[in-house]
Formats: structure tokens, sequence, C-alpha cells
């Protein structure tokens, strides 16, 4: 009996197929080994962003996305793309933990506090979530606070104004954004405690700069 041959699973994060030469790093690169094996064994091309790896149509896809499609072996429908179903279908509202969060503030009389990207990079977030979540919330009478996380990684590097004069948009009335901070801050993986401090001690204690509005923070801290 023939010895058993391994069988390797690697996944290549960010290695895409397109013939367009500009800022195309795999394209441009000499990789002879990867041609050898490209040349020498079946392949296929797959599509890595909207329905075909269970995102919103258009929604571009991610490592997340892309390791759990490929360890399923099928289509996994992500939670951004079921989210703004309930959003579309009116369900979200109804959402049975919300109504709960709903119903522990109504009688304890607090405020709601929501943080989260405020892009629509739809990776760590998305900001019809945000707006979704506030209205809900609004709607019930109770009151609502946010703590925006600008992008800046997932979409353009320099749009927060634009998303931010969304939200704004966006919101209700007495809905108000009460700090703003940059992921670069509030969403640090790496342990830099001196960053997460800083997007820690505005959220919690009001410690920063200060501003009329979000747009006006988001373009101090551009100039």
């Amino acid at each position: 009996m023939s010895a058993p041959k391994p069988v390797v699973l690697c996944i290549l994060d960010g290695w895409g197929l397109s013939e367009v030469p500009e800022g195309n790093a795999p394209l441009l690169a000499k990789t002879p080994n990867f041609d050898r094996i490209m040349q020498a064994g079946p392949s296929a091309q797959l599509i890595t962003h909207g329905p075909d790896v269970g995102l919103p149509r258009g929604q571009m896809g991610n490592s997340e996305v892309g390791h759990t499609n490929i360890g399923a072996g099928r289509v996994v429908a992500m939670d951004l793309g079921q989210i703004d179903l309930a959003i579309e279908e009116g369900s979200f509202a109804e959402n049975a933990r919300l109504r709960a969060f709903i119903a522990k503030l109504q009688e304890t009389g607090g405020t709601a506090h929501l943080m989260g990207v405020v892009s629509d990079g739809g990776v760590h977030g998305h900001l019809s979530h945000m707006i979704a979540a506030a209205r809900a919330l609004d709607a019930a009478g109770v009151p609502v606070v946010i703590h925006a996380v600008t992008d800046g990684r997932d979409v353009a590097p320099s749009s927060a104004l634009g998303y931010s004069a969304a939200l704004e948009e966006a919101l209700p009335e007495g809905v108000r954004i009460v700090t703003v901070t940059g992921r670069y801050f509030a969403l640090d993986r790496d342990n830099r405690w001196d960053r997460v401090g800083k997007a820690s001690a505005a959220i919690l204690r009001g410690e920063g700069g200060s501003a009329p509005n979000a747009r006006a923070a988001v373009q101090s801290a551009y100039d």
C-alpha cells in the first residue's frame, strides 16, 4: 500500500487574479513556484465578494468571509447580509435582544450608548446598522448617544468627513453624536494600550478636544 500523500490548504490572503497591471503585485512579481503549481494542477477562479460568499450584492469580501466560506465548503450567509435583510424587512427593531435592551432602559430611565464603525466598509461594522439601531431606540422613547468610530482602512483613508455627514443627516433629531474616534485608537488589537486609553478616556470621561458637531471634529483632525 502506498504511503498517504499530504494535502495542504494554503490561503494566500489578499492574492487576487486580475489582468490589470496597475497596483497588481501578484501579476507584476516573479512567482515561478506559484506559476508552476497553477500550470501543473487543476485550478478554478472564484468570486470572493457579494452573494457568492454570503454578502449583499456589491459588498467586498474580507479575511473572515473568505476563511468561513472556504472552511465550510459552501456559501455561508454572513452577519452583514442578515442584518441588512432584517432592516429591509422591518424586523430589525423587533429583535428579541434589542427589545429586552429597550425594556431595561425604559425601566431604569437610562441612556443607550451606541458605539461602532461609521462607514460602509462592512468589515467591523456598517453605517446603516448604526442608523437603524439609533432609529429603533429613539422610536421607543429611549435617549440615544453615539460614539462614532471612523474607518479609513476598509474605505478610503480620508473619507470620514462624508460618512460623518451622512450619519448626522440620517439620525433622528434627538440623537447626538458625543464622541468621534479613529479606529487607529478605538479598535487597536495589538495591545497598544496607549491608543486604546485615549479612546476610552474620550468615551468614558469626555477627555479630548471639543467640536460643535461630528463633521467639525473630523475636519479639525484632518487639518
